[in-house]
């Protein structure tokens, strides 16, 4: 079978099964027992985000086995990419540079982690198509929702309509605590130079009072049923004292670092601990301030551009060209870009050297400008959606900033689904946006959940919600 049949019965089988699913929601009485499985579900196992429900939906996001082993494979090949520019970088300070690392973070990132690693958990997020798979972001510093979309697919799993619909075909969820934890005890046991003689205490570190505590105490829950010692605190909290690291009188062995780095840097000075533990080699810090090198969005920028291509080998290349949207850092410069003939997306054999400022001046229709280092969808312009004039004040904003990046657009995958209104249960088909997050442990997929969103930022602390990624094929 070639490859745009085998796109074609993907898609029909897709197609066939939401269809299904949504047509099992005419059951009013399935519909309605389903909505109160989710929302007591979320409730109890405090699915919670800032106040709200975090899957206001009744169905979760399908894709095929197919798709899946496809997308593994992708990520892996990117990541290895990935791990080759923090080798480069951590070597070379013009590619620290390039990435937009500052002075104090620079010396953060030279701090050897004890294991080799640039981020043991990441986050891919990226957009599934009929016909194309593109990236769009890396979080590689503290990706969250790895817990959150593991209970959430336990409740999936027991809505009465997906229990009705896996009569007709197979379905699978997927599960990222154990690989979490898996982890965690492997960048340990790395630390330990492969001599770890005792189980770690982890401690999950972060500022106080953020909407994610609840994944936290799901972590904590999960780690100590496994029968590890876990607990919950903050920079504040952390006294470094003959060497070790305490929580009042409890020694740490391993940090899960939700806290970002952003979040750090203000208050260091005045909580010093964390950072004198790191230095010493006194605590394994998963992930590391190192990920820092490949969080930076500007990371898109150096894979995406020809001076660097000699860092990766020729599949690597390959998946980059594929799948990475062109980026650049957005200053004034001259600068390779990849132009289109008449026909959509077919790319001329060589690349045009343009004026990067005027050029995206002039090409509103087709580019974003982002902030190199920041989340929620803060600071993000988008060309398409903006005025002559807005997209002009958009360039000088971002030109006068100065850590800012231009970056091409990509096919978005759009879906309908089923989303609960209000507390009482009413529910409608609306059109989201839907953002494909594959979660990677040591370099491997190990599991994934979806963003859905009204708008083109797809992301929880704009206002999106959340559902689980299940693996779907027809029943024999």
């Amino acid at each position: 079978m070639n490859a745009a049949s085998e796109s074609a019965q993907r898609a029909s089988l897709l197609s066939e099964a939401v269809a299904h699913y949504h047509s099992l929601l005419d059951d009013a009485e399935l519909a309605a027992a389903s909505y109160k499985t989710l929302h007591d579900g979320l409730e109890h196992n405090r699915l919670i985000f800032g106040g709200r429900p975090l899957s206001p939906y009744l169905r979760p996001h399908f894709i095929t086995a197919s798709d899946w082993e496809r997308i593994k494979s992708t990520c892996e090949t990117i990541w290895s990419a990935l791990q080759k520019v923090k080798d480069a970088a951590v070597k070379d300070d013009a590619i620290l540079d390039e990435l937009g690392v500052t002075e104090i973070e620079k010396e953060l990132v030279k701090i050897d982690p004890g294991y080799s690693q640039v981020s043991p958990t990441a986050r891919l997020d990226s957009f599934l198509t009929d016909d194309t798979y593109s990236y769009v972001e890396l979080n590689g510093e503290s990706p969250a929702g790895i817990a959150f979309a593991d209970s959430a697919t336990e409740i999936f799993k027991s809505l009465p309509v997906m229990q009705k619909f896996a009569e007709r075909y197979d379905v699978a969820g997927l599960e990222g605590s154990s690989k979490m934890l898996d982890v965690l005890l492997s960048c340990w046991d790395e630390f330990c130079g492969g001599r770890a003689d005792h189980k770690p205490l982890i401690a999950i570190v972060d500022l106080k009072d953020l909407p994610t505590i609840k994944e936290f105490e799901l972590f904590r829950d999960y780690f100590e049923s496994r029968g590890y010692d876990a607990i919950i605190c903050s920079p504040q909290d952390l006294d470094f004292t003959n060497g070790k690291l305490y929580f009042g009188g409890v020694q740490i062995d391993v940090i899960y670092k939700r806290l970002l780095v952003n979040e750090y840097l203000p208050i260091m000075d005045e909580y010093p601990a964390l950072l004198d533990a790191y230095r010493a080699g006194a605590v394994c810090m998963v992930n590391s301030f190192r990920g820092k090198l490949v969080h930076k969005k500007a990371i898109f920028a150096v894979l995406t551009n020809e001076r660097y291509a000699h860092l990766f080998d020729e599949a690597e290349r390959a998946a980059i060209a594929a799948h990475v949207p062109w980026t650049r850092k957005f200053r004034q410069e001259r600068t390779l870009v990849r132009t289109e003939s008449d026909s959509d997306r077919v790319l001329t054999a060589a690349p045009e050297e343009v004026d990067l400022v005027e050029w995206t001046r002039a090409n509103s229709h087709k580019l974003v400008l982002k902030p190199n280092d920041d989340y929620g969808g803060h600071g993000i312009y988008i060309g398409w959606n903006s005025t002559a004039e807005e997209w002009d004040t958009a360039i000088e904003a971002a030109l006068a900033d100065g850590d800012y990046l231009v970056q091409e657009r990509v096919k978005t995958a759009k879906e309908m689904f089923p989303m609960i209104f209000d507390d009482l249960g009413k529910w409608g088909m609306i059109e989201q946006l839907v953002d494909l997050d594959p979660l990677l442990f040591n370099g491997v997929v190990g599991s994934a959940f979806t963003r859905l969103s009204s708008n083109e930022l797809a992301n929880v602390t704009a206002g999106g919600g959340m559902v689980p990624t299940f693996i779907i094929s027809e029943r024999k």
